[in-house]
This record gives structure tokens, sequence and C-alpha cells, in this order.
């Protein structure tokens, strides 16, 4: 598909997957495109070359994951891309995937001076699409924060991994974006700054970085929270053991020796023998409690634990 903007100035060529042909008539005088359409057919990933060698010229190649599925790693809409001043090519490009009015774009792009601002127009409904379902991952993360104190459980902390992956997938898609932004300040230099279209995707990447940031940082506190948290229980549990076997050691202790099939225990033939084991053992027992107690051994193991609170 072949579109026209700004007058005739500088046309936008769209093709389907499979019309390689196409795009190598219009590019046949440039020595590195052969290196693009090869990509075309084979490229499972990011890729970027630039041209400048003759200038006026200058010429930014390559490949762009604009989608990506956050379950599955194949499941990826990717497509590949060829700009000049006059035209810019895309090939395989699904504009529906963005969700945006494409009669508002061409109406945009119609008021750009050349193809790379055009190009640039694209970019910036990808990033516009990009901070729509970030609002959405956003409201998940809102949501897990106020579970992980309701609940904070091992499926919570398994969430919260699942959003920090989800997190790195979101940066893996605009890290070729930058890298995209900055190789066409290389080959177009300051003048490129001049063009309103290039400085509203520069805000636009700025912005999903701010926010990718703040989400990183947000994420690494609920995992350091969640650490926190789970040592300390598995410290109280370690503890509470460890004073429960020291509790019933004098009990333990007692029930072996009088437990043993010795002839000559002459306490079993006590009249009052059972009373004095059982009085031994409860005063015993009671003194090893108030040591511990004394010492600040025991903590909180005997609180009744209240409901959402984090060392509860």
């Amino acid at each position: 598909m072949k579109y026209t903007f700004n007058e005739k100035r500088w046309v936008w060529y769209d093709f389907d997957k499979g019309e390689e042909e196409k795009a190598r008539e219009l590019i046949s005088k440039d020595i590195f495109s052969g290196e693009w359409l090869e990509n075309i057919k084979d490229k499972e990933g990011n890729l970027l070359g630039i041209n400048t060698e003759t200038r006026g010229e200058e010429y930014i190649w390559g490949s762009l994951i604009y989608q990506q599925d956050i379950e599955d790693k194949s499941e990826k809409n990717i497509f590949h891309f060829y700009i000049g001043k006059d035209f810019f090519i895309t090939v395989d490009f699904d504009f529906s995937i963005l969700k945006a009015n494409p009669v508002r774009v061409h109406k945009q792009m119609d008021q750009a001076e050349n193809a790379v601002e055009g190009f640039f127009i694209l970019l910036g409904q990808i990033l516009s699409s990009y901070l729509q379902k970030i609002d959405g991952y956003e409201e998940r993360l809102h949501k897990l924060l106020w579970e992980m104190k309701e609940q904070n459980n091992l499926g919570i902390l398994e969430r919260i991994y699942e959003n920090r992956h989800e997190l790195l997938v979101w940066i893996n898609l605009v890290i070729p974006i930058i890298e995209l932004k900055l190789a066409a300040e290389e080959a177009y230099g300051k003048e490129i700054h001049e063009k309103p279209e290039f400085n509203r995707v520069e805000t636009r990447v700025q912005r999903v970085r701010m926010l990718l940031d703040e989400y990183q940082q947000a994420i690494d506190t609920m995992i350091n929270l969640e650490e926190v948290v789970s040592t300390h229980r598995g410290n109280e549990i370690m503890k509470t053991l460890t004073v429960l076997t020291t509790l019933f050691t004098p009990v333990t202790a007692l029930g072996a020796i009088w437990g043993m099939n010795f002839k000559l225990m002459p306490e079993l033939e006590w009249k009052f023998g059972y009373f004095f084991a059982g009085v031994l053992i409860v005063v015993s027992t009671a003194g090893l409690y108030y040591y511990l107690k004394r010492k600040g051994w025991m903590g909180d193991i005997l609180k009744v634990n209240k409901k959402n609170r984090f060392f509860g």
C-alpha cells in the first residue's frame, strides 16, 4: 500500500510479508539494502542499521518487536522498516494492534515535513499503546500491593515475581525504541530535534522509562519486604520449636528415667510418688519457663496474631 503525505512531499510504503521484492525495487540503489531484505525473511528479533555514507541521503533500517505476549515468548509481532527523508517502508506492520484510528494518524502524518518525522509518528502511536497497557499493569500492581499485606503467602510471592517478569518484558520492548531514537540523532544530527514529532516521541519515551523505573523500585521493595517477612517468620518458627522443645525437656527426661525397667527404683514404691513426680515436672517446667522469660528468649510466640499485619 502506498500513502502520500504533505502534498506528495514524502511517501509511506506499507507492504505485507511476502512482498519483499516490491521493497527491493525501491531501495536497490542502497548497497546495504541486501542485508535488510535478508533479515526480513529470517529475523525474529530486533535489528538496527544506519547508512550515513552520503550526506543528505542517510537511511535507517531494521526490525522492531512492537508487541510481545507476557506468557509465550513466541507470540510476538515484529515489523521491518527502512527510513529515508523522502519515504519510509514498513513490512508486515499490523496497524490494528495499536488500536489507534488510522484516519487520525494519516491526518497527523500529513503535517509531517518528511518521512523521518512521519515514521516517528508511527513510533509515537506504538508508545501510546504501551502507555495504555502500562496503566493496566499499574492497577494490577496496586491491587497486589494490598493483597500482599492481607495474605502474604507463597502465592503472593509468585505473583510478585510474575509482575517483575512482565516489567522486564516492557523494558525489553522500550529499549529498541530508545536505540532507534538515538540512531535517528546519529543519522540526521541536531536538525531532528527541531521536528515536533521527534520531540513528542522523546517525551513519551521519558514517560515510559519513568513509569518502568518507578514500578521496578516498587517491585524490588515488595520483594525485599516479602523476603524480610519470610525470614522473620522462619526465625519465629524455629524459635518457637526450640522453646517448646526446651520446655518439654523435664517431662521427657523424667519420663525416660521412670520408664526404665530397673528393679531397684525406691520412688516407685512411695505412697506419694505419683504426686511427687507431677509436682517435680510442673515445678521444673515452670522454673524453666520463668528462666526463658526473664532472659527475653520467649519473644512474641505466645501473643495472639492480628489480621492484616506483616509480622503477625
